[in-house]
């Protein structure tokens, strides 16, 4: 059994997060991608972000009719800041013991690691899939992590990542690249823009009719 655990903010989410999930399901014949919502992002406290609420629906909308795509709002049932660490940590506990875990992230997440709660030890707890910016070099993690854990990370070319102490592997992935962001579908929004086939219709149609990212919404 082989999960994928797509963690974000998904503040929309968008064909994107879906493009590079489905191919990341395929590249590593994965079981099941699961969208995986912060409830109070511990890094992003740099501007209000949609209720969990509203961005789990949109999440539920998007990948309706896909069986290989699931979400879980465990982040929403801890108090407090959502940390990578605990989620895995419930996934561990909580699932088939003959289970591999994938947790799915973009590079610039990836390179800003060290500022994660307690990220050396959440890279020892399970698999670890990397997408890669267009034109990116994949040169090792020097330079990512600090070398005396990088080093314990030797590159194995039968699954063409770098195998961790623990067993678990570091990947690095380039996928079809979709210059799409949440950011600018949110600026959109405000500015009365279409936001047609950056998020599926459903999406679309959602957050028109609950008047989200308007910069004046009305009142309810």
């Amino acid at each position: 059994m082989k999960w994928g655990l797509f963690g974000g903010t998904f503040d929309p989410i968008h064909l994107g997060h879906l493009r590079c999930a489905g191919e990341i399901l395929e590249i590593f014949n994965l079981d099941k991608v699961i969208f995986i919502p912060a409830a109070q992002p511990p890094l992003k406290n740099d501007r209000d972000i949609i209720s969990f609420y509203h961005r789990e629906q949109m999440i539920k909308l998007a990948i309706e009719g896909n069986s290989l795509f699931s979400s879980s709002d465990i982040e929403n049932q801890r108090e407090g800041r959502s940390y990578s660490i605990d989620t895995i940590k419930h996934f561990l506990n909580h699932s088939p013991e003959n289970l591999e875990l994938y947790f799915i992230l973009g590079q610039d997440a990836f390179h800003g690691i060290q500022a994660w709660k307690e990220w050396d030890k959440l890279l020892s707890l399970c698999n670890f899939i990397v997408i890669t910016r267009p034109g990116y070099e994949i040169k090792g993690l020097q330079g990512i992590i600090p070398s005396d854990l990088s080093d314990k990370f030797k590159y194995d070319k039968s699954t063409d990542g770098f195998a961790g102490p623990t067993g678990n592997t570091i990947f690095f992935r380039k996928v079809i690249y979709l210059d799409i962001s949440s950011t600018d579908i949110r600026d959109r929004v405000r500015k009365g823009k279409s936001i047609m086939y950056l998020t599926p219709d459903s999406v679309c149609e959602y957050i028109v009719s609950h008047s989200l990212y308007m910069e004046h919404p009305p009142i309810s």
